[in-house]
């Protein structure tokens, strides 16, 4: 992919350290903890007029820089979605005041390295002329495949599926009509380790998927199945070569999920409240491990601990106590090791980090990388 201008000034976001009036308003759809090439986590967070931005200074460290301010005005939704060659792309939902009323596009934006500018946002425009249809869109969510190819995915005002991609030369296509019918929402794209890409939505009649047969090939609908899922909670995991696991909060919320193509989903425990279970692939004491984390019933935040593709074995649930709101994140430092980051109710982003020993132990001490909000 050709990096756009990625360092020139010119035709970057700019970055200034925010004023008092920017506070975390929330936090970004997708993986908002990504891990650079060099080693290094950022942290995004939602801010009135933009995102803020904190950057870890070392491999593993504990001293982050930041916030970083990066402006852009209107959005409704933003969206993290980071592909193979560590570039961040950032997918936003903008819903701007006109003359005859607001109008809805959708932009686009990528940091190619740690710690540096974010490019200009450029718009990929609407799939509808109609802008009263066109306020009916969902939010955006994305997926890079094994070329850098960027695959934007909405859900229409007839609650089917629409996406864009970009080609090569950093050309986008138009839009497409994927199909589907009754879809909630959120949607939850994935590529494979082969660079397959596959959509999965809940909807009405059930979950839905679409999957392509080859590597930059069309992505085709199977049937839908009789199972669904609570909106907002889908989370996929590669947990072997092309093949996902999906994880999901049962819509009466009486426990989550995991379940793979060809077989029914397997309760998996915990007492989930309402957002996304979101899941991280890491070795525990030597065994392939998946690591779970979802805000609970009671607003804190929920870990569990099961081995890879063994849900049916036990999930190894455990109350961290902090206050969580919204969706956690996950992720895997410079050194390998589990980090979690969440937004108290205050507004205030912590983090924990694994400790060395057995098992999973976070740090009993969480870092805040805010300021006192309130």
């Amino acid at each position: 992919m050709r990096r756009r201008g990625a360092d020139s000034a010119s035709s970057a976001s700019p970055l200034a350290q925010p004023s008092g009036r920017h506070r975390v308003s929330g936090t970004p759809r997708g993986r908002w903890m990504p891990l650079g090439k060099d080693g290094r986590l950022t942290l995004y967070a939602r801010t009135d007029g933009g995102l803020l931005r904190w950057t870890q200074q070392s491999p593993g460290g504990d001293r982050w820089d930041g916030p970083d301010f990066v402006a852009v005005a209107d959005l409704t939704d933003v969206t993290v979605v980071q592909g193979a060659n560590a570039y961040v792309h950032f997918l936003g939902r903008r819903e701007r005041a006109g003359a005859d009323g607001p109008s809805v596009d959708f932009v686009h934006a990528v940091q190619y390295q740690t710690g540096r500018p974010v490019t200009e946002w450029r718009s990929l425009g609407n799939f509808y002329r109609d802008a009263e249809t066109g306020r009916k869109v969902g939010p955006p969510a994305g997926v890079v495949d094994a070329q850098g190819t960027v695959f934007v995915f909405v859900r229409n005002a007839g609650r089917g599926l629409q996406m864009r991609r970009e080609g090569k030369g950093g050309k986008w296509g138009a839009w497409e009509d994927l199909k589907g019918a009754g879809l909630a929402a959120d949607l939850v794209p994935s590529v494979t380790s082969s660079g397959l890409v596959e959509v999965f939505a809940s909807g009405e009649r059930g979950v839905q998927q679409w999957r392509q047969g080859e590597p930059d090939g069309s992505l085709v609908i199977g049937p839908p199945s009789a199972f669904h899922a609570l909106d907002g909670s889908v989370t996929a995991l590669e947990t072997a070569p092309d093949r996902l696991t999906y994880y999901w909060t049962d819509p009466n919320r009486s426990g989550v999920v995991s379940y793979r193509a060809g077989a029914w989903p397997v309760p998996v425990g915990g007492q989930p409240g309402d957002g996304a279970v979101v899941a991280l692939r890491t070795p525990l004491d030597g065994y392939d491990c998946t690591v779970l984390a979802q805000r609970g019933s009671g607003g804190t935040l929920l870990i569990g601990v099961c081995g890879t593709e063994q849900e049916q074995g036990g999930v190894w649930w455990s109350d961290t106590a902090q206050e969580c709101v919204g969706d956690p994140a996950l992720a895997l430092d410079g050194h390998g090791r589990v980090v979690v980051a969440l937004r108290g109710r205050d507004g205030a982003v912590s983090i924990a980090r694994q400790e060395d020993g057995p098992g999973l132990t976070l740090s009993p001490q969480w870092h805040r990388l805010a300021p006192d909000l309130t």
